[in-house]
């Protein structure tokens, strides 16, 4: 019968396998290895085997390398604070040691590596030497430097944006407040000025004083600078106190639904900005909701700690916190708008209906407090705000009673 020419020949085979012992095809694949240099060392450090890849982007051949010590590939400043050595001492006593660094080629020049050494022991698990292998990720590490370099320039360019809208809302707020103080003056100064004339401006006077003063509060609670008078008070009872206060602000379209248990811990904060917090917040949730709605107002588990953020600003510490949700029923905030919503004049609402200043005043007493404020939004769903204050320990005064609140309007 004619052999089948396609088909292998089994005793082919059988001589190419029995040519390559395993040591021999493991040496093989070795060299074959060019993206990374894969090579042994003695257990002082020695170098007893070299491979292609090693000497491609190290620039050594095997008979110039072996016998080195594997420290030549390291820059002066890591030799002289013995970090090879601390290499071979960490994979020796936890069994890998891995890291990224700059190594030096034969000509001097450096590149960015990914190092691992592990060790290698005998069957009587004595130390003989340490296999080790080093990969070239110098075009990956200038992508990262360039990305980080891109995110620092748009970060800067967002805060110089959000510096501008700032300046720009503290002078136009104050211009107005000063127009209406200097124009009120000046009708002072009428000879003919009636005695009721007089005071009404006088009044008029006083009340704008009132609000820049207002403003430069909000400003110094962004800023964390706010002189807050903490204490520990019920946050049921003060929200309970505010409720009246609450359904006039946002009126008969708006249901508020609040649920409070009444065995909550205490926290520590400044009553007065609480009471200021929440009503910002309601307020920013009635605006949500032109056509009404439903607002809820609950808390959180009173060890849960607030979330952590993904910008630059670190969220408050590791402790026991309670959470005070604020929800609406209403349209919701573009994902796009939820970074800019606690800076201060950033607003949505249209001219003259709001300055912007109500979200950044929860924020900053917030933060001055120890604790945060988080938002969760959907589209055409609604929005919860969480604002976390730290709970009471057994040295801070005795709860508060609930005060009576007067109404302090936000926009």
């Amino acid at each position: 019968m004619q052999k089948d020419l396609n088909e292998p020949d089994p005793t082919i085979h059988t001589s190419a396998t029995d040519a390559l012992t395993s040591s021999s095809r493991f040496e093989l694949l070795v060299h074959a290895i060019k993206d990374y240099a894969i090579y042994l060392l003695d257990v002082e450090g020695h170098i007893i085997s070299w491979n292609t890849g090693a000497e491609h982007f190290k620039g050594y051949t095997a008979e110039e390398i072996i016998g080195q010590h594997f420290s030549r590939f390291y820059t002066e400043e890591d030799c002289r604070i013995g970090i090879p050595e601390r290499a071979l001492a960490t994979a020796t006593e936890q069994g890998v040691y891995e890291s990224e660094g700059w190594r030096v080629r034969k000509d001097g020049s450096r590149f960015w590596a990914s190092i691992v050494i592990d060790p290698i022991f005998s069957e009587t698990e004595e130390l003989i030497g340490f296999a080790k292998i080093t990969r070239d990720i110098t075009e990956r590490k200038r992508a990262q430097e360039e990305i980080d370099k891109q995110r620092a320039r748009l970060s800067h360019a967002k805060k110089l944006e959000a510096i501008g809208r700032i300046t720009g809302g503290v002078a136009h707020d104050f211009n107005n407040l000063l127009s209406v103080i200097r124009s009120a003056a000046e009708l002072l100064g009428m000879a003919n000025l009636s005695a009721d004339k007089r005071t009404q401006y006088i009044e008029i006077i006083g009340n704008t004083a009132e609000r820049a003063a207002l403003l430069t509060r909000q400003l110094l609670a962004f800023a964390r600078e706010q002189p807050l008078s903490p204490e520990a008070f019920d946050i049921a009872s003060r929200i309970h106190g505010l409720r009246h206060v609450i359904e006039m602000t946002v009126g008969v379209g708006i249901q508020v639904n609040i649920q409070l248990p009444t065995d909550l811990p205490a926290v520590h904060a400044d009553a007065a900005q609480f009471d200021t917090a929440v009503l910002n917040l309601v307020i920013n949730a009635r605006d949500a909701m032109p056509e009404g709605g439903t607002i809820r107002i609950g808390v959180s588990d009173a060890t849960c700690s607030p979330l952590p953020r993904e910008d630059d600003e670190p969220a408050a510490p590791p402790g026991e916190f309670i959470g005070i949700t604020i929800s609406d029923t209403g349209c919701g905030i573009e994902p796009s708008l939820i970074e800019k919503i606690f800076e201060p004049f950033f607003t949505t609402k249209a001219l003259n209906e709001g300055t912007g200043l109500g979200l950044s005043q929860v924020y900053g007493f917030a933060k001055q407090s120890g604790g945060d404020v988080t938002v969760e939004s959907q589209i055409a769903a609604g929005t919860t705000f969480s604002l976390y204050l730290p709970c009471a320990t057994e040295h801070s005064p005795n709860p508060s009673l609930p005060a009576t609140i007067s109404a302090r309007r936000s926009s």
